[in-house]
Formats: structure tokens, sequence, C-alpha cells
């Protein structure tokens, strides 16, 4: 019998790829969208839509007839000023999701966590056992997603079964927003890159983060979490690779950290209250002064999650930014 799916977010980077992955898999989708998202990432797909946001009052009764919840969306946003949407859409939105599974029956949830919520071992790269105490979490976002993530945890001890999967920094098509990783990858393209900060990220693509949903969906134990993750780089690193791909040359100096460190505080402490809005993110910049690697292992070995090249994802983010974004600075 086809399993019909509700889906959560749908109409984002991971979301997207992981409703045109279920498509292809034979499942049937109802996928909640907010009213304002645009629908590009969805175009064409045999879908029904319900609109909505994770507060929808009688949520659950969308959900009858679904037998999987993927609940991926959340609020993304590094501003200060955005605390309280955040711990509102991220927190108190998957418990409302949460509750609505319960009271539709779902079967099984997989609930989209993110590495963010697990945090940064200094000097180390984290697994799925290691957690940052939450006053350590750098950021409003990251603070958001722990709290989002123990939520689900209670869920699964009171014996709803729900299966946890923390992304890394996804990369490739259908990256609408773009997220952080994907501004990297636009602002390259644009040739708006001159220096480069020295830190790190754990870097997948994000057709192996679609994967990894159905596959913890599949093989996932209830309560566990699973880290979507790939490779280690700097971000030097990526830029290299970037210039391989695309042969538009890669920074090579650095910025020292104080410099967006006081235009960041400039811009959301003195012109954000007087009305101009910020360019640069004080949690961005101190997050980007911490590593952030993570090991996967877990995830591949209980989960058989892909480990598509790096490469690879780059290079079809690089096709998709060209065909859906206004690049002029590009040579082609």
């Amino acid at each position: 019998m086809t399993k019909k799916a509700f889906v959560t977010g749908g109409t984002g980077f991971i979301g997207a790829n992981l409703i045109h992955l279920l498509v292809q898999q034979g499942y049937t989708v109802k996928a909640l969208v907010r009213p304002s998202s645009p629908l590009n990432n969805l175009r064409d797909l045999d879908i029904e839509i319900v609109k909505g946001d994770l507060k929808k009052p009688n949520l659950w009764q969308h959900m009858v007839g679904c037998q999987v919840l993927f609940h991926v969306a959340a609020h993304y946003s590094l501003w200060q000023a955005d605390c309280n949407a955040l711990y509102c859409n991220n927190v108190l939105g998957t418990q409302n999701v949460l509750a609505a599974a319960r009271q539709a029956g779902i079967d099984r949830t997989v609930y989209t966590s993110s590495v963010a919520a697990i945090g940064v071992k200094e000097g180390g790269i984290a697994d799925e056992t290691y957690q940052s105490p939450l006053d350590k979490l750098v950021g409003h976002y990251k603070k958001s997603k722990y709290l989002a993530e123990q939520v689900a945890i209670e869920a699964a001890k009171r014996n709803q079964d729900v299966v946890i999967v923390n992304p890394s920094s996804p990369i490739g098509p259908f990256d609408i927003k773009p997220t952080p990783t994907g501004d990297i990858i636009l602002r390259f393209l644009r040739r708006q890159m001159p220096f480069y900060l020295n830190t790190g990220l754990n870097f997948v693509d994000v057709r192996d983060v679609a994967w990894g949903h159905l596959l913890a969906l599949e093989k996932g134990k209830t309560g566990d979490r699973y880290i979507l993750g790939n490779q280690n780089l700097t971000l030097k690193e990526i830029l290299d690779k970037l210039s391989e791909i695309t042969g538009i040359p890669a920074p090579q100096k650095t910025v020292p950290a104080w410099l967006p460190l006081s235009v960041a505080w400039i811009d959301e402490n003195l012109l954000a209250p007087l009305g101009k809005a910020p360019s640069v993110p004080l949690d961005g910049v101190r997050m980007a002064q911490q590593t952030m690697y993570y090991d996967p292992s877990k995830a591949v070995r209980e989960l058989g999650l892909p480990q598509t090249p790096i490469e690879t994802a780059l290079k079809d983010a690089v096709d998709w930014f060209k065909k859906n974004f206004e690049l002029r600075d590009i040579n082609e």
C-alpha cells in the first residue's frame, strides 16, 4: 500500500529535496506551507498543499490519513531581533506539530533538528553523544533548535515514535532562500568574497540529507539522533574547490575576526534601532569563530547514509544558482 507522508517546511531547501525524493520513491505527499511561501521548489509535483503555519489550529485534522510525518520546518535567523520568532516557531511550533501527530495517529515522525543543537566540541569533532550546555550555544537560533530537539526527545520518552536527524551544512539544488552555505556559493559566484574567515564546517550533499530522512524513517531508533553530514572542510578548502569548478579565483587573504565583529556590533546595536537593515549578523560572526566539525559515522553505519563527493554537490549547486539567480558578474 502506498504510504502517505505529511511534510512541514516543504518549500525550503531540505524540505523540497525530501519531497522530490518521496515522490520518486512512490509516496503520496501532503505538504504544509505558509501562505507567503513561494512554491517554485515544488512546481510540477503531484502533491497536496495545505496552507498554514506550525501553529495552525486543528493541524491534526490535516494529518489524518497520513502514516508518517517529516517535521522539517524551522525559522532560521541569526539576527538577535528575531529571538521571539525563533522560540515561537521552533519550540512552540514543534510542540504543536508533535501534539497534532499524536492526535492524528501518525505512526512515525522524523524530526529535523540540526548540528546547531549539538553545539561545537572545542578543538575536536562532535558526534551524537556530545552536547554543548545550553548557555554555551551561540545565538538564539542554536538555543531554539536545542530546546525544540528536547521537545522531540520528551515526546519519544512518552512513547511517541520520533526519530531525530541533525543535518550539518547542506549543499545542492533548490537552495532558494539561500541558506548561509548557499550564500557563500552565491557571493563567490558574484565575486563578492575578496577575503575569507578562518573557519571550518561539515558539508554534505542536500540529496544525501533527504535520503537520510527516509533512511531514518525506515531504520532509525526511536529517540535517537543521527548526524546527517559528510566531510569536514575549512572555508578556504571549499572556496578553492569552487575555484576549480568555476574558474573564478578564490580569495587568498583572511580577514581578522575583530573586523566583522565590529561591523556586526555596530549594525545590530547602533544602526538597526535607527531603522537601517543590518548587513552582518553578530551571532553569525561569533559562530564563524568556532570550527564546527562533526562525525556522521553513526548515520553511515546504522542508516546507510550516502556520502556523495562534496565536489558533486558544489557543481550541482553552482549550476542551480546559475539557472535561478541573477549572476551578472559571472564570465560565461
